[in-house]
């Protein structure tokens, strides 16, 4: 489905971002695969996913919160002169407080890497595809962004500036050839939810879901695969909820 495309996905080297990687290269993409760190584990299993594949998959590491880093990523990607077809942003933190209880440092560090980091490097790797007037760009938003849950605040603002951010661009890049979209999850089964909600907030979360349970990562892989094929070259400025019917 994706053989030959050059994929660049941030946030690959844990959750949702290794299960893009991992999808990605069993569907004939190249990868550069972006993380934080350096990180011999992730770099292993980056060749052995390579071997299994036939594909390329390069580590790529940089801070969303380091904006010199953040442009030294993208001149490192670039410099390798090869057709970016996507790019995923997908890379981002979490953060669960009542309004009131919402503190401003942590406000900054949400929209900083959930927001700021991105729109950053999304303008680097956007001009190497307007330039060769083909790409898509796909936002990991979230249904809080559009939803206005209770203690989501922070993180639902950081995911609707991203969303906002996604309907700009296609509006400005799609003459060029390059579309954007977003996929809006509602919770999904990983290690950052437990990590990040009370039971609590998932019971309560999930009565308001049509289908009563969580979502699993590949109900929000297929969508991204999806937008980032050919199959979907007349779909720009949306944004996709994967959210089990949430009311």
């Amino acid at each position: 489905m994706m053989k030959g495309k050059n994929i660049v996905i941030t946030g690959a080297n844990r959750g949702m971002g290794k299960r893009l990687t991992e999808t990605f290269a069993q569907n004939g993409a190249n990868v550069w695969a972006c993380a934080r760190k350096k990180n011999d584990e992730f770099e292993a299993w980056l060749k052995k996913l390579a071997d299994l594949t036939g594909t390329w998959t390069k580590p790529v590491y940089f801070d969303m919160a380091d904006d010199e880093e953040i442009k030294q990523a993208a001149k490192g990607i670039l410099a390798e002169k090869e057709k970016i077809s996507v790019l995923i942003n997908n890379a981002g933190i979490t953060y669960n407080a009542l309004f009131q209880m919402s503190s401003a440092e942590m406000n900054r560090q949400v929209m900083q890497i959930n927001y700021f980091g991105p729109y950053l490097f999304t303008q680097y790797i956007s001009k190497a595809m307007s330039r060769q007037r083909y790409g898509s760009i796909i936002n990991i938003a979230s249904a809080a962004a559009l939803d206005g849950n209770p203690g989501r605040s922070v993180y639902g603002a950081s995911k609707a500036a991203l969303i906002c951010m996604t309907k700009t661009i296609a509006e400005e890049l799609g003459q060029y050839g390059v579309r954007a979209n977003a996929v809006a999850p509602g919770m999904i089964e990983s290690e950052m939810l437990n990590q990040s909600m009370t039971e609590k907030n998932i019971e309560e979360t999930l009565k308001r879901s049509i289908m009563k349970r969580l979502c699993k990562p590949e109900e929000v892989i297929n969508p991204v695969l999806f937008l980032a094929s050919d199959d979907s070259s007349y779909v720009t400025g949306q944004v996709i909820r994967v959210d089990g019917g949430a009311f």
